[in-house]
């Protein structure tokens, strides 16, 4: 039976306009349905290295290395203040804690060609990725939302979609849903499951003019990534170079506070920013250039990622708080490992949910490390530094920074995190248990 496409996305981020690009290289006509006009504001502006071997599979990365986004060569944690802590069952830990630094280039990746990714603007980075699938073959209609979509006909999907013009249908041999935290499949299907640990709630803006000489102690990595750790449970702030000039910072915190609150954004991003002086202080110096924006229902899992003709890709598949710039990476990798199959299904004519079970395997691996990387570093707080100081650990950190998520099991460095927290969390008298934050995960990720 004949359809208007091989391929159907909806949505064209980072997700959907990768996936588009892997299919169309690969000769399949496809068709990506994008709800706004591009460009348009979004968070999320820091890249994590693994995205490199996406952009340089699909080519790109040329049109990315072209745009003049800073370049990002590391991370780096600042605190309140520092101490020093020594424990005898961690005496190999006890080093300075609550700040630390980490450079791409301590560790090498595979498919990763240099030592530096890049912080975006994203209105015109998930641009770039759009018009570079557009360019590749993909047909792209923005403006135009999904509306649902029919899996009645055992031979193909039929997808309702809307646009200024009014409701139409189009039909493919597969659908790809890349809506983000939309998730308009998850929905539908009713397979959506709110994570019950991380509500949490992120206040962010541009600034214009930020000293950020004043918020480092090295003048030579004002260009990394700041996680600057709130003497305020559970919250943290992130300060990303947009330009040479702009800097994106936000504050993210649980839900509740802001509710108990009863503030106004401005007043509540003020009044947290005002736990830290140093913070407060320089951002005050600088001119604010964008509204407050918010961004919540941070957490999510899918029952079910992928069935007869479908698969979710992206935040559509999973979401978890995005601490180390999680949502891009998990977008292109998802895309990468979906496409891979895909193409195979296409090539055998066989769209059944057993054809996608290579990637919902990988995807689903990949998302839980990250769960629990995220949950036991909300736990260990500022003690997390000292894992990145360890010359033990150090590389292993550094690869789950770096986005290596997807191809192995649970890293060495996870089970000694987690083995470090118990110890703690079990002994009141321990001198690392009053630095514990009060994010407590489920033992385990749910296995969906």
């Amino acid at each position: 039976m004949s359809t208007d496409y091989d391929i159907i996305i909806a949505g064209g981020g980072p997700a959907g306009s990768t996936a588009a690009a892997y299919l169309a290289k690969a000769g399949l006509s496809v068709a990506v349905f994008e709800g706004e006009h591009f460009p348009r504001e979004h968070v999320g502006e820091s890249l994590v290295p693994s995205t490199t071997r996406v952009l340089l599979e699909t080519g790109a990365m040329e049109k990315v290395d072209k745009a003049g986004f800073p370049r990002k060569y590391g991370a780096a944690w600042t605190s309140q203040e520092t101490r020093k802590v020594a424990a005898d069952e961690f005496s190999k830990l006890a080093h300075e804690f609550g700040a630390a630094v980490i450079e791409f280039s301590e560790r090498d990746q595979a498919g990763v060609d240099r030592d530096y990714t890049y912080h975006v603007d994203r209105g015109r980075f998930d641009l770039i990725l759009l018009e570079h699938a557009e360019s590749l073959g993909a047909k792209v209609s923005q403006g135009t939302r999904v509306l649902n979509v029919d899996f009645d006909d055992p031979d193909r999907v039929t997808v309702a979609c809307r646009n200024d013009s009014g409701q139409f249908n189009v039909t493919g041999r597969m659908f790809v849903d890349a809506t983000g935290r939309q998730t308009m499949l998850g929905r539908q299907l009713r397979v959506k499951v709110p994570d019950p640990v991380f509500d949490q709630y992120a206040i962010h803006t541009w600034f214009e003019g930020l000293d950020r000489q004043a918020l480092t102690s090295n003048p030579e990595k004002t260009d990394y990534i700041y996680i600057h750790f709130l003497p305020i449970n559970d919250t943290w702030v992130w300060q990303i170079p947009i330009t040479d000039t702009i800097t994106s910072v936000g504050v993210v915190t649980q839900k509740h506070r802001f509710t108990e609150a009863n503030a106004d954004r401005d007043a509540f991003f003020w009044d947290f920013m005002g736990s830290r002086p140093d913070l407060a202080e320089a951002l005050r110096k600088a001119e604010q250039v964008r509204p407050f924006k918010v961004e919540g229902d941070y957490s999510y899992a899918m029952r079910q990622i992928c069935g007869d003709r479908f698969l979710m890709i992206g935040d559509a598949a999973r979401f978890v708080d995005p601490i180390f710039s999680s949502g891009v990476s998990v977008a292109l990798a998802s895309a990468r490992l979906a496409s891979h199959d895909i193409i195979a299904a296409c090539e055998a004519g066989d769209f059944s949910q057993e054809r996608f079970r290579t990637y919902e395997a990988n995807q689903r691996n990949g998302v839980r490390n990250w769960y629990e990387f995220i949950s036991v570093y909300y736990r260990l707080n500022v003690l997390f530094t000292t894992f990145v100081q360890d010359p033990e650990h150090r590389l292993d950190v550094i690869r789950l920074l770096q986005g290596d998520l997807f191809d192995e099991g649970e890293p060495e460095v996870l089970r000694v995190m987690k083995e470090t927290v118990a110890a703690v969390e079990n002994d009141p008298t321990h001198l690392w248990h009053p630095y514990l934050g009060t994010l407590r995960a489920p033992t385990a990720a749910p296995s969906f």
